[in-house]
């Protein structure tokens, strides 16, 4: 999972400087329309919208622009229709990629993926050619200097979760999906700070690369977070550290 780890890093990063170019309010947006539209606006009884109203609130998204998304998703505003797809590919070394696409346009979106993937030694796969490779699950990311490990795994094992890994300066918190929002409460009621928590496809093995389809890789992971369309792009990658840090420098 050290792939998927330090890509998530990254990509935390990466959202405060987004959130400035205004994509990643975008692609907040288009989650919370579609969340509210498949299970309602209240967000008591939809954890997707929850969940997607807290990523909305971590990069300062204003309130009135949460509430129209909302409204857009149960039809009391009018909105562009929104529609949900998964991809599957392979990249570089034969790394699965898995890719939660959210559109208004399909016939626009397939080509562009398909030409992404192209360019950086991958090419797009049929359906289910990699999804068996990935398993939904809740993912708490809390940093190490944030919580005392004996009390944290106490506090999480406590109200549900399955697992608790260390990754560098980060304490990874693996739950079932439907118990992600019980143990952020549990954290966020003994005072300890999440830096992430989200409903992720994490993989079951990982592929190692170096060299040029290390880069390649990144690239092409580069090259689908920043496309309108692709909402979340997960991988089963394990790529050098260093080689890692050179992408946020």
């Amino acid at each position: 999972m050290s792939g998927h780890s330090k890509w998530a890093g990254i990509k935390h990063k990466k959202a405060k400087v987004d959130a400035q170019r205004g994509r990643t309010f975008t692609k907040i947006i288009r989650e919370i329309t579609v969340a509210a539209r498949v299970g309602g606006g209240d967000p008591d009884g939809n954890p997707r919208l929850r969940l997607a109203i807290d990523k909305a609130k971590a990069v300062n998204m204003p309130q009135d622009n949460i509430q129209r998304a909302i409204q857009k998703g149960t039809g009391e505003l009018p909105g562009t229709s929104y529609e949900e797809y998964i991809y599957e590919g392979y990249g570089p070394g034969g790394v699965a990629v898995l890719l939660e696409i959210v559109t208004d346009n399909k016939n626009r979106t397939a080509p562009e993926i398909r030409k992404a993937f192209a360019k950086y030694g991958g090419n797009l796969g049929e359906s289910g050619c990699v999804a068996w490779m990935f398993e939904k699950k809740g993912l708490i990311q809390v940093e190490a200097a944030a919580a005392d490990e004996d009390r944290l795994l106490g506090i999480v094992l406590e109200a549900g979760a399955e697992d608790v890994r260390r990754s560098d300066d980060i304490f990874e918190v693996i739950t079932a999906p439907k118990d992600l929002e019980r143990v952020k409460e549990s954290l966020t009621k003994e005072k300890i700070q999440i830096a992430e928590g989200e409903v992720t496809m994490l993989p079951q093995n990982t592929v190692k690369l170096e060299g040029k389809q290390a880069q390649q890789m990144l690239q092409l992971m580069e090259t689908l977070e920043e496309h309108d369309d692709v909402q979340n792009a997960y991988a089963n990658f394990d790529i050098p550290e260093e080689i890692m840090a050179a992408v946020t420098s």
